[in-house]
């Protein structure tokens, strides 16, 4: 089969497209036909290894010391069964479904990729595309994570920063489902987008900083969902409530540190990285299945030109997903 391989930690020229052996399903297991994946953020960082010093020894003994142990990166993918394991009964060739491979080796930046019947997988909607599912995979089931993390009510006042990101899109039409009145924080040239998925109001963060603005109208949030991962909980502590909640996936998801700011500011932190299951994603299926989640698509890009397109998601303004055609 066709993969694209990171031959090192690097550039995004350390990626080559090359044969690969095609794997075979275990009992447990289905065999995927990828038809589309995308490069999200974490494949930028994975292929770069741009990590925070604090985790850089861990990082490198997991991911592997001189170069990926895995080195077919993609961590969402939609396709096709082919086969199945002898033990599978959930699936069955033919079947279009959509996928998370983050816990299991990545790999979807291929053209075959195994996956256990039971995890992060499930059935594509009708009448969703390929890419609209594959979309959904990473973006969709973090937010929904997040957002469950800090029990989101109808009523609450939530903020996305970050809100026209793969994460963001979906935390604004995830906390609008859930009932909360949802601002949204992006670019001049994202507002529209933003207020498209549902957001109550859109801060243009090139105008004004979200945080003073917020502050100056005395304007106060029961959760602020740091959806790109780059700003701290001092930054927003003017504006979350007491007992507010602070979601940033940049953090690290220990207790110790939940305990800590607890103990200093009276405010919730959640952080670490979301692990999606089978439910997750069965439920996620329903709500695009019910018009409740709308997939974002920057650009597309052919498998052969993944180089291109993890420059242009190294830039850091993609919106929603870059889809990658497989098949």
């Amino acid at each position: 089969m066709r993969a694209m391989v990171a031959t090192s930690y690097g550039p995004p020229e350390v990626l080559q497209l090359r044969e690969w052996a095609k794997p075979v399903p275990k009992a447990n297991e289905v065999l995927v036909r990828v038809r589309t994946t995308t490069v999200s953020a974490g494949d930028s960082r994975m292929r770069s290894f741009t990590v925070p010093a604090f985790v850089w020894l861990p990082a490198r003994l997991h991911l592997g010391l001189r170069r990926l142990r895995n080195p077919i990166l993609g961590m969402e993918l939609a396709g096709d069964v082919e086969a199945v394991g002898k033990d599978v009964r959930r699936f069955k060739a033919g079947d279009r479904l959509f996928a998370s491979t983050l816990q299991h080796t990545f790999g979807a930046n291929a053209e075959y990729k195994c996956l256990p019947e039971n995890g992060a997988l499930a059935a594509m909607p009708p009448n969703v595309s390929y890419e609209e599912a594959a979309g959904l995979a990473i973006g969709a089931s973090t937010a929904l994570h997040f957002l469950r993390a800090a029990d989101v009510r109808p009523g609450q006042r939530v903020l996305v920063n970050g809100a026209s990101g793969a994460v963001g899109t979906f935390a604004v039409q995830i906390a609008r489902h859930y009932g909360a009145h949802v601002t949204g924080v992006c670019s001049t040239g994202n507002v529209d987008l933003v207020k498209s998925l549902g957001a109550d109001e859109v801060i243009d963060y090139t105008r004004e900083d979200p945080a003073a603005s917020a502050a100056t109208r005395g304007a106060t949030f029961d959760v602020v969902f740091d959806a790109v991962g780059k700003t701290s909980l001092s930054r927003w502590l003017g504006t979350l409530a007491p007992q507010g909640r602070f979601l940033n996936v940049g953090l690290p998801g220990d207790a110790l540190t939940r305990r800590w700011y607890a103990a200093t500011t009276g405010r919730h932190v959640v952080g670490g990285t979301a692990s999606p299951g089978r439910e997750d994603f069965d439920h996620l299926a329903e709500l695009r299945a019910a018009g409740r989640l709308r997939t974002v698509i920057d650009r597309r890009y052919p498998l052969e030109q993944l180089v291109e397109a993890h420059r242009y998601v190294d830039g850091g303004h993609k919106r929603g997903s870059v889809a990658i055609s497989v098949a």
